[in-house]
């Protein structure tokens, strides 16, 4: 037997019964809104219902807070962890755009409020500013294009590696220590002992050379490492 899908008038008599439990009187589709809610001298509340979390939900939960601040939206509670994660992600999106949050379990009727309206105000992060910008000061000229996939992502640590690997291809074997001199890579001896791009290999204690993947990848990232040479160029003529 096939389960009856839930419409959006099944979610009205709870949220209507929760609502005037608190003292409103209740109409519904007054309007543009599903759900009304006055007491007294205060702002309205309305709630907007859906059968699903979508984008045109969110869309008409915003069109109302040109009447009241205390807007909320309305989607039947799922059961699962899909579920819930569904709840926390579009409870974060609600929070920023300042809208409330209810679910109703239609099985009893049982309506749960997880987030009430109010003014969103971001909490800053000074670390992830200070990576932020730690990494626009060291990364290069512009290497990657805006909208571009993270994979092969060219940050200022794969053209630190990039040097080593330059250095390496031109020189051979060296001591780490003579390539974070010469190839201006403070890290170096880090970068080619993590190895995280399998470029490096060690050839005796301290000294390393390439592997056969970094003698590919001299081929294949040629055009980054032309980009790097003719910028360390401008550099030293300046």
């Amino acid at each position: 037997m096939s389960k009856k899908p839930v419409l959006e008038t099944d979610l009205y008599p709870p949220v209507k019964a929760l609502l005037e439990e608190q003292g409103y009187e209740v109409k519904g589709e007054v309007g543009a809104a599903d759900v009304v809610a006055c007491r007294g001298k205060e702002d309205p509340v309305i709630v907007e219902l859906k059968t699903g979390f979508s984008l045109s939900l969110f869309h008409q939960g915003v069109a109302r807070q040109t009447i009241t601040d205390a807007v909320y939206l309305a989607v039947p509670r799922g059961s699962g962890a899909a579920a819930w994660k569904a709840i926390k992600n579009n409870m974060a999106l609600c929070r920023r755009l300042g809208l409330g949050l209810m679910t109703v379990r239609t099985g009893d009727g049982l309506v749960e409020i997880h987030l009430d309206p109010a003014p969103y105000k971001p909490r800053k992060s000074k670390a992830k500013k200070g990576r932020l910008l730690r990494e626009f000061a060291k990364r290069v000229g512009d290497p990657t294009q805006g909208g571009s996939t993270r994979s092969g992502l060219m940050t200022a640590y794969r053209q630190d590696a990039l040097r080593c690997l330059n250095f390496l291809h031109t020189n051979g074997p060296t001591k780490a220590s003579e390539v974070a001199r010469a190839a201006a890579v403070q890290t170096a001896r880090r970068i080619m002992y993590d190895d995280h791009y399998g470029w490096f290999e060690r050839a005796d204690k301290g000294v390393y050379g390439l592997s056969p993947k970094g003698t590919e990848a001299v081929e294949a990232f040629a055009d980054a490492l032309h980009g790097l040479t003719d910028q360390a160029t401008d550099k030293t003529s300046e």
